[in-house]
């Protein structure tokens, strides 16, 4: 199997130790509306795009091996395809 699913497979069995060992619940839980679901994944995607922007500016601010002039700030991949950021409407 491929070495990174392994290690992602590998890191939520962790996370499921850690829950139920701090929280004693998992998500087999069912005290919880489905928009008190939906509360909890819309703020750990905030956090997310929090630890996202920390990121994306130290890489910005600290120079790499082959310097911050490589990093092309308005194209970014994803899915194997280009995104150009600077004529993307603000939607997108």
């Amino acid at each position: 199997m491929d070495k990174n699913v392994e290690k992602v497979i590998t890191q939520l069995r962790d996370r499921e130790e850690e829950g139920l060992r701090k929280y004693g619940v998992n998500t087999e839980r069912i005290d919880l509306s489905t928009l008190e679901w939906l509360q909890h994944l819309q703020e750990e995607l905030m956090d997310a795009s929090v630890y996202i922007e920390k990121l994306k500016n130290e890489m910005k601010e600290t120079p790499t091996v082959h310097g911050p002039e490589d990093f092309d700030k308005s194209t970014i991949q994803y899915h194997g395809k280009t995104k150009n950021y600077k004529q993307q409407p603000e939607n997108d």
